[in-house]
């Protein structure tokens, strides 16, 4: 028997009990893969984070949700970040500090700075993006509870990766986003029957008009009935976006979980050539909620 020290910490916020909390152990060296899963499936968050030694980068990190291991995770990326800054494990002063961590997906560069207000900005580079499967409209729009006018007209339903393989679901506005009400077993049959990981619905309007997105993001099949705000889909929506021509910015902002009571901003950075985009960078600061130990 053993203990670990564990951290959940909220992501995407500046205030504690908003953005998306996650289970972080920053010392996780000797923990097997099914000693995490069972962690994760106690905690029952979106996702618990890993980290341990690597011999190709700074931190080797994993992140399980309570059903299964996820190769790319955004929200944990910042939350793991932030508590490696407050345990010690990363030395961040008042110059910009890049550490790189190992994923399944392959090593990945994570940039670090202080902000004015001394919180930590975090932001993580994704895998290059890739465009699959298109989906059937009518078939996700039942499946969501709304009827196939309510998605966006002209844009396709597509799977999208920039790590993580996800569903993309462009709807017609807010008021569409809000009277989403999904059919969660057949999503989760969808889920596992198309090839991707999780769901993400999303509209180019958003409750402060200095942002360009909207999302609310559903996981049944991993165990994630509703994800509060999204690091992973943020990025691979960012990808649709350009890729589609709806936001061609360099760098912006986008909302998710206000609609669940956990409101939160995920910044976006983006370079591309013409329809291409080439990189996808999300980032955000983090809020400490809880620390104590778990027994293993």
């Amino acid at each position: 028997m053993a203990e670990y020290e564990i951290t959940i910490v909220d992501s995407f916020t500046t205030e504690r009990y908003a953005g998306n909390p996650c289970g972080v152990v920053t010392r996780a060296a000797g923990l097997s893969p099914e000693q995490m899963q069972a962690i994760a499936r106690e905690l029952n968050l979106s996702e618990t984070a890993f980290a341990m030694p690597s011999e190709v980068a700074d931190f080797r990190v994993r992140f399980f949700t309570p059903r299964k291991e996820i190769p790319l995770a955004g929200h944990p990326t910042i939350a793991t970040m932030h508590a490696l800054v407050e345990d010690g494990l990363i030395e961040l002063g008042d110059a910009p500090h890049r550490v790189t961590q190992e994923l399944n997906v392959g090593v990945l560069p994570v940039d670090l700075s202080r902000r004015d207000d001394g919180r930590v900005r975090i932001a993580m580079t994704q895998a290059t993006p890739e465009f699959r499967n298109t989906l059937d409209r009518d078939v996700y729009a039942r499946v969501l509870g709304i009827a196939a006018s309510d998605l966006l007209e002209g844009y396709p339903a597509q799977v999208v990766s920039t790590g993580t393989p996800q569903a993309m679901i462009p709807v017609a506005s807010l008021a569409v986003l809000e009277r989403v009400r999904p059919d969660l077993q057949r999503l989760a049959d969808l889920e596992s029957e198309d090839g991707y990981f999780s769901t993400h619905v999303f509209t180019p309007e958003a409750y402060d008009p200095a942002n360009r997105a909207h999302a609310r993001h559903f996981g049944p099949s991993s165990g994630v009935q509703e994800d509060p705000v999204t690091g992973s889909a943020s990025g691979g929506m960012a990808a649709y976006l350009w890729r589609h021509g709806l936001v061609r910015e360099a760098a912006y902002t986008v909302e998710q979980g206000h609609i669940m009571g956990r409101p939160g901003l995920v910044e976006v950075e983006m370079e591309g050539e013409g329809d291409t985009p080439t990189t996808v960078r999300i980032a955000g600061t983090a809020v400490t909620v809880l620390r104590g130990t778990i027994t293993v």
